[in-house]
């Protein structure tokens, strides 16, 4: 298909027209400067403004080139939905086609953060919107009638008075010579009149997913390929300084052993010496031959000991101040009552069940790279710049994936099968072993809060001090002149939703050498289990129910705004109470529980959703930990489709409940000591809730729900623990010996 150029210099969305081969087809695309998008200061590097491509065939199918990454959250059925609906066409003639990494043409590749959804919804309606109206258009001047007498029904349009119809197939050539709407004008469907928006559609990712069609990044095969992995040093920041290469290329079906350097920030990779064969299994055991000696760098001496006693050493002096109301210190120094307490989260991994792989075939004058990736032009200009082209000449295919979490957004893998590939001039699939990927991750940051409150003698709350320490996700990938260390670190504090009198957050950076990055739900799932944990701890100090107490500080209405995002839509702390108020309903607050089993609440506000959870937890007197029932409210806006926000928020559940019960990354000798999941443990089908997802009816902009549903699943369990036990859990995982 041949495109025009994009004048991105308009002042208003670009439309364009183009024919393609084999048959007439309309296609329409846009393309949306970021200021025009949601309120919201772009991240750094700012991510490109979206565009979105629509295509109806000659043969009457429409074709969503979904510009956004697959792997697992529905997201090639929720985007199509927003544009089918506006576009009137019949569902069951949608077909899915994944955008190429062209960046003159796609500007928003990248998923994360929540926004697929949130980004596309506006845009994909007017897209769908426009599209209709050239159609509807177009059928009137062939019949040669009013146009308000002819409207657009699944695919077709119909004249009201005579019952004529022409299929959308039949004036795709007439509509395609229009001249384009103004998007800012195109009028939209009354939200009453959606037929799928709202609709639990099946998703259409599924069947390949059963039967076996689909395409992973792991699945990815193309002609004279081979197979590689990677020796790396165990300890972060080290390098080869040994290795028999001999060794390994006496081993069947090993073909080369190339040492490939490390990259630095940006498009960090740990470097080392691969091993490259015939299929991945001679790979492994050429590997094993290599007998690599290593250097181990400047970190060797990290420990998570050694992490914590820095930590305990910032947690005795204030840090920066993010945040400040009233004077929180003159008001704990004069309080007759006051608390204090110390939470613990550690490094996690993300650990996805499709290991990180990728295909490249790097050539002299280009490159092709087949990868599972959340951010295809990370990958696109990573690679480039390892193989020396420019990224135009970077192909870059986006496949589905076993799963992201954040860990996919990276580039690493992408860099080190174009190193491999142009050192032995050959396609190469980079495969990395469960160990390679629990060893070589970008980690949750490990974090050390430290927080304290005050009430009066009536049990009024006075002052609420929060200081927080971690290991700074800019501190590792910004460079030095743009790194603002509390960027990802302080969301979720820095914007408390709740009423004290006198507030102050303050942050400050550890030192370490330990890779980190975004983690589902980045900092919130931090600070949602701190803040929410200690609010309880405040509540039962007070000698209030928790539940009463969230809602009597929220008594006044506000909107917060977040210091560290003040561009970002502030938290309406009525949309806050609304979803602790659903939870609470639903989960049959107040009502008595047997011995030994415990309910506790909690409520977060992440990536512009609001998310009440209510855990009941059954604490068996060996200290064991079962969690009966989850109980989840969500405010996420208009509900594009109600079962793929229940399985985001179940699934976010699950992946919650498997850091607070059991997951920990540690450091000895700056190496992760962990390798599989026999110690690094997820849930299993028997340890799982039942969980009952319920949304607030909303006709506020769609949000996103994949990564809101993590954060309160913690500190609503802890919550429930102490509602059951009488004891507080400070630090997370859950352990058995902290109830015993």
């Amino acid at each position: 298909m041949k495109t025009a150029g994009l004048n991105s210099g308009l002042n208003r969305r670009d439309f364009l027209k183009t024919s393609a081969t084999g048959g007439a087809a309309l296609v329409v695309g846009f393309y949306i400067p970021w200021e025009t998008l949601a309120q919201e200061t772009p991240p750094s590097p700012p991510p490109n403004p979206f565009n979105a491509w629509v295509k109806i065939e000659s043969d009457g199918q429409v074709a969503l080139i979904v510009a956004k990454s697959e792997m697992g959250q529905g997201v090639r059925t929720s985007l199509p939905v927003i544009l089918a609906e506006e576009l009137e066409v019949d569902w069951a003639r949608v077909k899915i086609q994944q955008a190429p990494t062209r960046t003159d043409i796609y500007r928003s590749l990248g998923t994360g953060g929540s926004s697929s959804v949130r980004t596309s919804y506006l845009p994909l309606r007017r897209a769908g919107a426009a599209a209709r109206e050239m159609l509807i258009t177009a059928a009137a001047e062939r019949w040669g009638v009013a146009r308000d007498t002819c409207f657009a029904q699944m695919g077709e349009v119909v004249h009201r008075p005579t019952g004529r119809r022409l299929a959308y197939a039949e004036l795709v050539e007439a509509a395609a010579q229009l001249p384009l709407p103004d998007l800012e004008t195109v009028p939209l469907k009354d939200p009453k009149n959606f037929r799928l928006i709202g609709k639990s559609i099946p998703r259409t990712d599924t069947p390949g997913k059963v039967d076996g069609s689909s395409r992973f990044g792991i699945d990815v095969r193309v002609p004279g390929m081979l197979y590689a992995v990677i020796a790396r040093c165990p300890t972060f920041g080290g390098k080869a300084k040994g290795f028999n290469a001999e060794a390994a290329k006496k081993v069947p079906g090993v073909r080369h052993v190339v040492e490939i350097p490390a990259v630095g920030t940006g498009a960090f990779t740990a470097g080392g010496v691969a091993v490259v064969a015939d299929n991945t299994w001679a790979a492994l055991r050429g590997r094993e031959a290599l007998g690599a000696e290593w250097d181990r760098g400047p970190h060797a001496g990290e420990t998570t000991a050694s992490l914590w006693e820095q930590f305990r050493a910032l947690a005795e002096k204030p840090g920066k101040v993010i945040r400040s109301e009233g004077d929180a210190a003159a008001a704990l120094e004069k309080a007759p009552k006051k608390l204090e307490a110390i939470y613990e989260l550690p490094f996690l991994a993300h650990a996805t069940m499709e290991p990180m792989n990728c295909v490249a075939d790097v050539r002299a004058d280009r490159a092709e790279v087949w990868a599972p990736t959340q951010g295809p032009q990370w990958i696109q200009g990573a690679v480039a710049e390892a193989a020396g082209l420019e990224p135009r000449n970077v192909v870059v295919h986006t496949t589905l994936m076993g799963g992201g979490f954040g860990r996919r957004y990276q580039a690493d893998f992408g860099v080190e099968a174009a190193q491999v590939s142009k050192a032995v001039s050959a396609p190469v699939m980079m495969v990395w072993t469960r160990e390679d990927d629990m060893q070589h991750d970008f980690y949750r940051p490990a974090a050390y809060h430290r927080l304290q409150a005050a009430l009066d003698n009536d049990g009024q709350p006075r002052a609420w001090l929060h200081r927080l320490y971690s290991t700074s996700i800019s501190s590792f990938w910004d460079p030095p002149d743009r790194v603002k260390p509390e960027d990802s670190e302080v969301g979720g504090a820095s914007d408390l939703a709740y009423a004290f009198p006198n507030l102050q957050v303050e942050y400050a950076p550890a030192k370490s050498g330990v890779p980190v990055a975004w983690w589902r739900s980045v900092e919130h799932s931090i600070t949602g289990f701190v803040v929410e944990s200690f609010l309880d701890e405040v509540a039962a100090a007070a000698g209030v129910d928790p539940f009463e107490f969230r809602l009597w500080l929220l008594a006044e209405p506000r909107k917060v705004a977040d210091p560290v995002s003040p561009n970002s839509p502030p938290l309406d702390t009525e949309r806050f109470k609304a979803v602790l108020k659903l939870a609470a309903e639903k989960a049959g607050w107040g009502k008595p529980l047997p011995k030994g089993r415990g309910r506790g609440i909690a409520c977060v506000y992440s990536f512009q959703t609001y998310v009440a959870e209510v855990a009941e937890v059954t604490v068996r007197r060996d200290g064991g930990v079962k969690v009966d029932r989850v109980m989840c409210a969500v405010d996420c806006g208009t509900v594009i489709n109600p079962d793929g926000v229940a399985a985001q928020m179940e699934g976010g559940v699950v992946y919650a409940l498997s850091a607070a019960l059991k997951g920990e990354i540690t450091i000895r000798e700056g190496a992760v000591q962990e390798g599989n999941f026999n110690d690094y443990d997820v849930l299993r089908v028997d340890e799982m809730p039942v969980v009952e997802v319920y949304t607030v009816p909303s006709t506020e902009a769609p949000t996103g729900t994949g990564e809101p549903g993590v954060p309160p699943l913690a500190p609503a369990v802890a919550n429930a623990i102490f509602a059951a036990t009488g004891k507080r859990l400070r630090r997370l995982p859950f352990r058995t010996s902290d109830l015993t």
